[in-house]
């Protein structure tokens, strides 16, 4: 089953009454995926026949303004996941409630949870109050705490990148500057550093190459890419993974963006010696 064949599921499972009270779910593309995830929750409330753009309901009206009292979206504040949040979130849910049969919440990031957020978090986990569902979202399961991976039912929803790659002109530059780095062996700094500012010099572009490059990591790590042919253990993926992860952070922190690509490159050529 694809993305949307596996949530489309859920919708099925909740109308069973068979549905679990928390959902982990890993994804390669998290903002397509948080789209799907929010029309699944307008499947499972909206009292008519849904259909696409559904503007009949009022139920559906208020999830897309984010309106919905009974919908709660947690999203990081700063680099992490704050306890208050988590215990804005218990308190809020400590009423039923109104317009849904359910309160549903949405953790964005999961693997942003750490500490005493957490630690709230397992709790409100592990005690459920009635007619509550919860899902995680996270690009990489290895990094969302144990405690919390333990108690979730997860999902894995990965979007098949190459189906929309014509139309992004980032697609081609990351798959290039992977293969420089990959199957070339070439992880000069300089070399590396032109492979993608001989074409692009903005932030913005820059940043929206290396979440291509990491679509490309996380799908390797569930599948096989034929136009690739890189074959990688699961350590070396979720390194690189987490290398990628750090480097998005950092670049949303306005941090130089020509340092930030050579700090990517020696820790990468660091990690495959430590490999070796």
């Amino acid at each position: 089953m694809n993305a949307v064949e596996k949530l489309d599921n859920l919708v099925k499972l909740y109308h069973e009454e068979r549905l679990a009270h928390v959902y982990l779910l890993e994804t390669n593309n998290i903002s397509l995926a948080f789209k799907d995830l929010i029309t699944t929750i307008k499947k499972i409330n909206c009292p008519n026949e849904y259909a696409e753009k559904c503007d009949k309901c009022n139920i559906c009206n208020l999830i897309n303004q984010e309106a919905l009292p009974s919908l709660i979206i947690v999203n990081a504040d700063g680099n992490n996941i704050k306890k208050e949040q988590v215990l804005d979130l218990k308190r809020r849910f400590s009423f039923k409630p109104i317009y849904t049969p359910n309160n549903i919440y949405i953790i964005n990031n999961a693997e942003k949870l750490n500490g005493a957020s957490a630690n709230t978090m397992l709790k409100f986990i592990e005690e459920p109050g009635e007619n509550i569902i919860g899902f995680l979202l996270t690009t990489n399961l290895n990094n969302v705490i144990p405690t919390i991976k333990s108690r979730c039912e997860i999902c894995s929803l990965i979007y098949n990148i190459e189906e929309n790659k014509e139309d992004n002109p980032y697609y081609a530059v990351a798959l290039e500057y992977i293969k420089a780095i990959e199957l070339a062996k070439d992880d000069k700094i300089m070399y590396n550093r032109n492979i993608i500012l001989n074409k692009y010099s903005e932030r913005n572009d820059i940043e929206a190459i290396f979440k291509e490059i990491l679509n490309i990591y996380l799908r390797l790590s569930v599948l096989q890419d034929e136009e690739l042919n890189l074959k990688l253990d699961s350590l070396a993926i979720n390194k690189r993974i987490n290398l990628l992860i750090t480097f998005l952070e950092d670049i949303a922190t306005n941090a130089n963006v020509e340092l930030l690509m050579d700090k990517f490159i020696i820790e990468l050529s660091d990690s495959k010696n430590e490999s070796i």
